[in-house]
């Protein structure tokens, strides 16, 4: 009896004791232990971050770390830590947490337009994703790349279609450069080859062009019109005599892509420079900034008109007078330059 008796309580407090583990492993695993009040937490974790890092981004949001930890480790993620981004969702339990962190990194929209050479291009994309701009460069600058995909570091920048792009956090420099030249490849399909065929440009040609009506004119109604003013140019073997293509070759020169010039002089339009098209014949050998898709555009369906000659309009601001004479173009750059002069404007 006395026997019976001591077994009975041993069991008892088995089953108590496994009422308590059953507790505490629901505790651990199923019960929410987040303690912030957003909806929702965002964590970036980096490629060589490892568990010890994941839990100092966790402190700040988490009621029991022990019982994430002990989770994490049953689970395999401690020595099994992803970079990338993650959502951490108010009322997760430590269950829902690794699961989330071992296997749903969401993608992240970037963004890009107007950059004037590849290592802005890489500081823009820096603040959006994983890779630091050093790395991002040496991407863009490969050799052995730009060898095999057609390009050089003149026309390097046309490779990059501004736009909205979808992309993991995480990315490498070389997937992103790489994903880049795909998406350049899925513009320039269809219709853009067999358009530039059709106007005597080759792509590199037309991406060169486009940058220059970029930055002609800021109004995306006028941009076809000012690229047939620069294909008549070129169908009539004459100089572009863009200035800002001698804006650039100014910059590229001085090695400082920050100077703002708001006037070109007549000095300027004769420096030595390939990318100064008041010296040299055709387009220049690489895009002066990265185009947008209007631009192109614009360039591939350009206005046919018989103007050779633009001049800013002094009377419809980021517009421009259009002219098919000298005389007439003449008149126009007179009225802007003495409104230039007006303004105080030197340099």
């Amino acid at each position: 009896m006395y026997i019976k008796k001591i077994l009975l309580a041993l069991l008892a407090l088995g089953l108590i004791g496994m009422a308590f583990f059953a507790y505490y492993v629901y505790d651990a695993v199923f019960v929410p232990n987040t303690k912030f009040n957003n909806d929702v937490a965002t964590l970036f974790i980096r490629s060589e971050d490892n568990f010890s890092d994941v839990k100092e981004m966790l402190e700040p949001l988490l009621i029991d770390m022990e019982s994430f930890e002990a989770v994490a480790e049953r689970k395999k993620y401690i020595g099994n830590v992803k970079a990338g981004k993650y959502i951490i969702k108010k009322g997760m339990t430590n269950n829902d947490i690794v699961n989330t962190l071992r296997v749903f990194n969401e993608p992240i929209r970037i963004s890009f337009n107007n950059q004037e050479r590849l290592e802005n291009l890489a500081g823009r994309l820096s603040r959006q994703i994983e890779p630091d701009s050093v790395a991002l460069v040496t991407a863009f600058k490969d050799e052995e790349f730009l060898n095999a995909s057609g390009f050089n570091l003149n026309t390097a920048i046309g490779m990059y279609i501004p736009n909205s792009y979808e992309v993991f956090w995480n990315i490498s420099a070389e997937s992103f450069r790489d994903r880049m030249f795909k998406e350049y490849n899925n513009f320039w399909s269809g219709d853009r080859n067999e358009k530039a065929k059709a106007i005597g440009l080759t792509r590199d040609q037309v991406m060169s062009l486009a940058a220059i009506v970029q930055k002609e004119t800021a109004k995306v109604d006028e941009r076809k019109r000012v690229a047939g003013v620069y294909m008549n140019r070129i169908n009539k073997k004459m100089r572009l005599e863009a200035d800002p293509t001698v804006i650039y070759a100014l910059k590229k020169k001085k090695n400082n892509f920050d100077l703002v010039i708001k006037r070109v002089l007549n000095k300027d339009l004769k420096i030595n420079s390939p990318y100064n098209t008041y010296l040299n014949l055709g387009v220049p050998p690489g895009p002066i900034m990265m185009p947008d898709i209007s631009s192109v555009d614009a360039v591939l369906n350009y206005e046919r008109h018989e103007y050779i000659f633009f001049c800013a309009d002094v009377q419809n601001f980021g517009y421009h007078k259009f002219a098919k004479t000298l005389v007439q173009h003449n008149r126009n750059a007179a009225e802007y330059r003495k409104w230039i002069n007006n303004q105080g404007i030197r340099r």
